[in-house]
């Protein structure tokens, strides 16, 4: 499948979508919390494989591959080869939630080397303090994010009139960025709406689910969030 947009180029995955989304086109840097995104853009991957029949879910949230197949995509692939393998143990799955967690950053990597190759961003080497390297990820010469900008707040608009949408916006919500793509109080029906959206979709829950835990976890040590 290629561009909606006519560029020839192959059609964004859902995560390299909501990274699009999340991130800060002039400090190259995610608009919500890093960690958070990064569930989000895992259990992206994993609507992704579901579509493309190389995984089911299982028991609610156990996640199952069925077709072992290669991808063509560099990041869905590298999201299916992190998944059990069914050839070496039959019938093994994992919980979602549990997947997500381990896979965030291998998968949060493979979307920003996409988005590279794309010119969607452009790597820029930075010291924190003049010590410690980070990496931003500015907006490249391709405009990527504009456009997926504006089809989220159509959809929005739309009452997420597809699958898609839907899936963007519970993966929005699960990680928090929905109050960043749209603030404020005449939103606050919207941002309901999508939270329940992001408890129903499996794969955004396993996001919500994740995310939660941390929350938890640093409440529990004092650490607040």
């Amino acid at each position: 499948m290629t561009d909606p947009q006519g560029t020839g180029a192959p059609a964004l995955t859902l995560p390299e979508e909501l990274l699009l989304l999340a991130l800060d086109p002039v400090r190259g840097r995610p608009m919500s919390n890093l960690k958070y995104l990064t569930y989000g853009l895992a259990g992206a991957a994993l609507a992704d494989l579901e579509a493309a029949g190389r995984i089911a879910v299982e028991r609610g949230d156990r996640v199952v591959v069925i077709n072992p197949l290669p991808m063509d995509d560099a990041v869905l692939n590298g999201a299916l080869t992190a998944l059990p393998d069914p050839g070496k143990n039959r019938g093994s799955s994992v919980k979602a939630h549990r997947w997500v967690r381990t896979a965030a950053r291998p998968v949060h990597g493979l979307c920003l080397r996409r988005l590279e190759e794309r010119g969607a961003v452009h790597r820029e080497a930075r010291r924190a303090l003049g010590l410690f390297p980070y990496d931003r990820f500015p907006a490249g010469p391709v405009d990527l994010t504009g456009p997926a900008r504006a089809r989220f707040r159509s959809a929005i608009d739309a009452h997420l009139p597809d699958h898609r949408s839907r899936l963007l916006a519970a993966y929005a919500s699960a990680t928090d960025l929905d109050t960043k793509l749209l603030p404020g109080g005449s939103f606050r029906a919207q941002r309901r709406d999508l939270k329940r959206l992001a408890k129903q979709e499996w794969t955004a829950h396993a996001a919500y689910h994740a995310v939660q835990m941390d929350k938890t976890a640093a409440s529990n040590s004092g650490g607040g969030t």
